[in-house]
């Protein structure tokens, strides 16, 4: 397969946090200046801290938590460090690139290069591919359309642009009206078959950033959900690029 989208929105979006943004007036742009605006707001921020809970839930309702501490600067460096339970303490995650990703496994003292093709593989059990988590960068993958409009929202249909190196043979976007926050998106196959929904809930203002505070990514197919709850977030705190490094991977939190 090709490499998944980000969604950041996520869209990691979870880890996606979006910027207040003043309503639609005349956009020149069209459909795509729409996804535009989400893109910017998404990405306004310096860098950002951000300390998550992550609920893992089964189809049988069984569920295992994780703590997690994510950093990022600009639009594409992160580091991720799990903070508990024991069995994944200590395990890292740092995106320097789309096309460069590393994950330090403190039992083997090692870190490896994410490979291109298991880029959208599930990042650690949960309903994320690690390009789900490691993008947030939709114009340059995809041409916008609007396909309804509601008094709140823009529902868009994303198409993937010619030689565009995705997985996704579409997306279906809810774009919120006042601040240019995607509220929910599905990701459909080739077949036209949705394949995962991600909603983004309880927004509130932090710092001056609209932010999602509860993020659900759900696999249809194995009736298997993640939910991301943040707890403190903090804004343009002044992260050097010296922070986002394989050393830094390796360090304990």
């Amino acid at each position: 397969m090709k490499r998944l989208l980000e969604i950041g929105i996520v869209l990691f979006l979870p880890l996606v946090l979006w910027a207040e943004t003043p309503a639609r007036q005349g956009l020149a742009g069209g459909d795509d200046e729409i996804l535009k605006k989400a893109e910017d707001a998404m990405n306004a921020p310096k860098d950002r801290m951000a300390e998550i809970k992550l609920t893992l839930i089964d189809k049988d309702g069984d569920s295992k938590i994780r703590e997690i501490k994510m950093w990022q600067l600009g639009k594409e460096k992160r580091l991720i460090k799990f903070l508990s339970p024991a069995d994944v303490k200590g395990v890292g995650f740092l995106v320097l690139s789309d096309n460069e990703m590393y994950l330090y496994m403190p039992a083997f003292k090692k870190i490896r290069r994410i490979a291109s093709h298991a880029k959208n593989e599930n990042f650690m059990g949960t309903d994320f591919s690690y390009n789900d988590i490691g993008k947030c960068q939709y114009t340059k993958d995809f041409t916008a359309e609007i396909k309804e409009e509601t008094e709140e929202e823009y529902i868009l249909e994303l198409t993937p642009r010619p030689k565009s190196d995705v997985d996704y043979a579409k997306l279906i976007v809810w774009v919120d009206k006042a601040h240019y926050i995607p509220n929910k998106v599905e990701y459909y196959n080739e077949k036209g078959k949705i394949l995962k929904v991600m909603k983004n809930e309880d927004t509130e203002k932090v710092d001056k950033y609209w932010t999602p505070k509860k993020v659900t990514m759900e696999n249809l197919k194995t009736e298997h959900k993640t939910v991301m709850e943040m707890g403190k977030v903090v804004h343009d705190i002044g992260f050097k690029e010296g922070m986002f490094t394989k050393r830094m991977l390796k360090r304990a939190e």
